[in-house]
């Protein structure tokens, strides 16, 4: 394959916005993109953060990938025409009610402001009671446990439990609705014209890991155990077919319309849509024994291993967000755990200290925005010449839930050990280490299950942006940390599936080998501060006992 001859489209939606990238589908290197920021979000709309409410209009979706596509390729127009497949990635679980063409509800005239009409956000909490509902019936009602391969926890950032709690305090939508959709299922389907329920390409990423979809009973649960919970989940079940597929396969073609709209070639392959860390993960090389830590607003932690021999027998490993077959690389199970606060909880510090600019009128707006940006960097730099003692301060970074281990959105956050010699640099770093406390208690839960991790490999722009975070996370977890060279590893792993997709390699291996990029510092442990690490670890998980008791009661 000749550079320049060939190029593929990567879609990723983050939380924000929306990236897209263009890459040479020879040796994975940018010809353009651009970010779009979701306008609705950014206004704040439909979300009510103390109720942990985010939901999003499917129009901020439609809106800004137009405005990105423009945009990337306003920086390389002859590329357009060179586009060989495209391929979505989409944060989630992210499900929203549908009409009966699997048109999101939200944008029909009767919902257009309904939040329980809209995308329901990753980082969406008010799922809890629903969560805990779900995996209450699954351990007692005598059939199948369905949490056995979502680490022995179904949680309130899922599907079901999201549509549980719509159902329950939202009646009036769901009467209108006929099924549910994901985003990463639906705007794939959008673009190639195959929205409808029976048509449909389910991703069986998002099937598998939060839909409870396995092979082994059919599907996904069956509907005696999900009329148990609300009839309206009996009811979506019977939509959803029982087929997921992989993302090396096309959903379906781009529609004249769309080809038009983005002046891109009219029936290229769409690829069925994934999670974006998943995806991430195939940009950021993951192969058996390396681990792709997916560094951003939250973690997601991803691995693969072989299938079983037997092909029946999976190893269960518990605690982790799920595990499933074909999820990440086909041929391989995908396994996933994660945090569910990472840069969050730095920006809720930054948040605290700056409250004072924003309602006092201290300075003007673009003032306290530019101060905004540079919090954090300078918090950073103080908190590097901080060395850890016994007598540190310690954190728990529970601050929006715990996804993993064991995942419980109830947990809270925590800090301890303060003293008023504790500034603000000391807090910085205190929340950087706890949040590598975490990730260690993520490497050691999946060693226990049987999982062997050799080497991890961080991507996304907070991996990027803070070497002392990937130094202190190297220290904590006493294992080497090494930064990819760009920031785009879900775009590559997009690029990679397009690729194949397309017909222009025959495998996920094959294409990862010709678009993964290398790699752009090491952090190596230290020894000295490690030790210290080791007995500051052992005070976070005496804290998190002591948290998960009070949340018993």
């Amino acid at each position: 394959m000749k550079k320049g001859e060939h190029y593929v489209l990567g879609a990723d939606f983050g939380s924000d916005s929306v990236r897209i990238v263009a890459i040479d589908a020879a040796d994975g290197s940018t010809a353009g993109s651009s970010v779009s920021y979701y306008p609705r979000w950014k206004a704040g709309r439909y979300c009510e953060p103390k109720r942990n409410q985010f939901r999003q209009h499917p129009l901020d979706y439609v809106e800004s990938f137009k405005e990105a596509v423009a945009g990337a390729f306003a920086q390389a127009p002859h590329v357009a025409a060179l586009i060989r497949g495209i391929c979505i990635d989409t944060t989630g679980s992210t499900p929203s009610l549908c009409d009966a063409k699997g048109n999101p509800l939200a944008l029909d005239p009767r919902f257009s402001d309904d939040p329980n009409a809209m995308f329901i956000l990753w980082k969406d909490h008010t799922a809890v009671q629903e969560a805990d509902d779900f995996n209450a019936l699954s351990r007692s009602w005598g059939g199948v446990d369905y949490t056995q391969y979502e680490g022995g926890t179904y949680s309130s950032e899922w599907f079901w439990a999201k549509l549980l709690h719509v159902a329950r305090v939202s009646p009036a939508t769901i009467k209108a609705a006929a099924g549910v959709v994901e985003h990463c299922d639906w705007f794939p389907a959008l673009l190639s014209g195959t929205t409808s329920p029976q048509v449909i390409k389910r991703s069986r990423c998002a099937a598998g890991h939060k839909i409870a979809w396995h092979p082994s009973w059919g599907g996904y649960p069956s509907r005696d155990f999900l009329d148990q919970l609300h009839p309206f989940l009996g009811d979506v079940r019977d939509t959803l077919g029982t087929e997921t597929y992989t993302s090396d396969i096309a959903a379906g073609y781009l529609t004249s319309e769309w080809a038009a709209t983005l002046g891109l070639p009219v029936g290229i392959p769409v690829c069925v849509g994934a999670y974006d860390a998943h995806i991430g993960a195939v940009g950021g090389d993951v192969a058996e024994t390396v681990m792709v830590k997916s560094v951003g607003t939250s973690t997601c932690d991803i691995i693969i291993g072989p299938r079983p021999a037997d092909g029946v027998s999976d190893r269960l490993v518990k605690g982790i967000a799920g595990q499933v077959d074909g999820s990440v690389v086909p041929g391989y199970i995908g396994y996933e755990a994660g945090q569910s606060a990472y840069g969050d909880f730095y920006a809720w510090l930054r948040d605290v200290i700056t409250w004072p600019l924003k309602h006092m009128d201290m300075v003007d707006a673009d003032t306290t925005t530019r101060m905004e940006k540079k919090v954090l960097a300078a918090l950073e730099q103080a908190a590097e010449s901080i060395e850890p003692s016994d007598d540190s301060p310690v954190a728990l970074d529970w601050i929006n839930g715990r996804r993993s281990p064991n995942a419980d959105q109830m947990l809270k956050g925590a800090l301890s050990g303060l003293t008023l010699g504790t500034d603000a640099p000391a807090m910085m770093r205190m929340l950087l280490e706890s949040t590598a406390f975490g990730a260690r208690a993520i490497l050691e839960c999946f060693e226990a299950g049987g999982v062997r991790i050799d080497k991890i490999v961080a991507i996304g722009g907070v991996a990027r942006k803070s070497k002392i975070g990937m130094q202190i996370l190297a220290d904590v977890t006493r294992r080497t940390i090494h930064v990819t060279s760009n920031d785009q590893a879900p775009a590559i792993g997009a690029a990679v599936f397009a690729s194949v997709a397309a017909g222009l390699y025959t495998d996920v291996p094959t294409a990862q080998k010709a678009l993964c990029s290398g790699i752009e510092r090491v952090h190596e442990p230290d020894a000295t501060r490690a030790a210290v690490y080791d007995r500051l670890y052992a005070r976070y998980l005496q804290l998190g006992a002591f948290e998960e008791r009070q949340r018993r009661g």
